[in-house]
């Protein structure tokens, strides 16, 4: 999908298409977008999550329809009308299906609202952020939940930890920055049974910075940072913003820094090896996370004693 918007790396900035369910106004991530196309016919698939209408297959490839409307618990008359949303994220290609689509706005994470407790209530809420656009207030939909909700199989595969088998207890400091408590308590869970248990967890870019910048100024980084974990999409301070701010920092540069995101696509991978990113993973993949962290810091100690 073409937008015409150039966005340097680690600009703490995003590309937000705008689009309408029942006269409501809801955002989503133009790098999670393949392309628009108008309503098409679709399939019914037996016994399926009431949530999915059904599949399709533009140019010989399936693709699973997720109404969006019903898994807002909106009204829904079962229109034959309206846009199909294609996205790509976690190696999946789901479409959405909504009444309209305004346009795409580009903004900054720090003017993104970060919802609180009353809005995402018991990590059952499936907003990431609000913009506030002249008269109206635009929803940020956290997609991911929305589709690990209807097949938890899409999530991350926690079973993969399982088959690491005993491993010895680790004290290596670990700084983590991902948004969504869902993930950050399954992300946790996952490291610690792999024996990772010094971690520090963050809800955005910023607060994990804000620390860094602290444990330099104090002198006590190699105790308390030796790999960050950050995800990309987060309000306030995106994870491209902070890999860039890390690694053109001569001290910190030297943290080994793990991208683990949904949008991990060829496109943004390109963007996390010009920021300097030491790997990155998409985020069902937390057996290969563990793996990554493992050698990182191994081969980062090998390098302090050599």
């Amino acid at each position: 999908m073409e937008t015409n918007i150039l966005l340097e790396n680690g600009t703490n900035e995003l590309e937000v298409l705008e689009f309408k369910l029942n006269h409501n106004h809801y955002g989503i991530n133009v790098a999670k977008i393949r392309e628009i196309l108008t309503y098409q016919p679709v399939t019914p698939i037996p016994n399926s999550d009431p949530s999915v209408e059904g599949i399709f297959m533009p140019r010989d490839a399936m693709i699973t329809v997720i109404n969006l409307k019903n898994c807002l618990a909106m009204p829904d008359d079962g229109q034959t009308e309206g846009l199909f949303i294609i996205t790509n994220f976690n190696k999946l290609n789901i479409a959405f299906h909504v009444d309209e689509v305004i346009g795409i706005h580009r903004v900054s994470w720090a003017d993104i609202i970060e919802p609180d407790a009353t809005i995402n209530i018991d990590d059952t809420g499936v907003s990431t952020g609000i913009i506030k656009m002249e008269d109206k207030l635009v929803i940020i939909l956290d997609f991911e939940k929305i589709v690990t909700d209807i097949s938890p199989e899409t999530g991350l595969k926690v079973s993969d930890i399982e088959t690491l088998g005993e491993r010895e207890r680790s004290e290596s400091p670990i700084i983590i920055a991902e948004d969504s408590p869902l993930l950050s308590k399954l992300i946790t869970d996952c490291l610690q049974k792999a024996g990772y248990t010094n971690l520090n967890v963050n809800p955005n870019g910023k607060e994990a910075w804000d620390k860094l910048r602290q444990f330099k100024a104090d002198g006590t980084i190699h105790e308390n940072a030796q790999c960050i974990i950050t995800d990309i999409e987060m309000p306030i301070m995106d994870g491209h913003r902070l890999t860039k701010l890390v690694k053109e920092d001569d001290e910190l540069k030297q943290i080994p820094l793990i991208i683990f995101s949904s949008l991990v696509n060829d496109e943004m991978r390109r963007k996390g090896e010009a920021l300097g990113a030491d790997a990155q993973l998409t985020k069902p993949e937390i057996g290969k996370l563990v793996a990554a962290v493992d050698d990182l810091i191994e081969n980062s100690a090998a390098a302090k004693r050599g």
